[in-house]
């Protein structure tokens, strides 16, 4: 069965790189680019791994993420999030909203690639 990975990121390269990077991989790639309607999105979508950055208009990353974890269809979903700030206090602020795993901004295709695999193995 092919995985779904649901990427909500504003920035149209990274979006580009990491829909390329993932479908050659056999993944199912779905795009997003608004914070505000993010939720109701990865709702809608239900995808096996979120892909997630911290700044999107209308709404951060955190909140988004915060108001996932509130939810029970939502709660479990592994959440890799994206920054173009990599410093300990952003990692500090994704973790207490409940982020899987982290990346900095740029990243390497290897890096990406490993990091869906390993979220999306039980």
């Amino acid at each position: 069965m092919q995985k779904h990975v649901l990427l909500i990121e504003d920035e149209p390269n990274i979006i580009e790189a990491i829909s390329f990077i993932l479908s050659r991989d056999g993944w199912t790639v779905n795009t997003h680019a608004n914070g505000t309607t993010a939720v109701e999105t990865v709702h809608a979508r239900n995808p096996d791994v979120l892909i997630l950055d911290v700044m999107l208009p209308g709404k951060s990353g955190y909140d988004i993420l915060r108001e996932l974890r509130e939810s029970p269809k939502t709660r479990a979903l592994p959440v890799l999030m994206l920054t173009a700030r990599g410093q300990t206090k952003d990692r500090e602020m994704a973790e207490r909203a409940g982020v899987n795993a982290f990346m900095a901004k740029p990243f390497s295709n290897s890096e990406m690639l490993e990091a869906v695999r390993a979220l999306s193995t039980p």
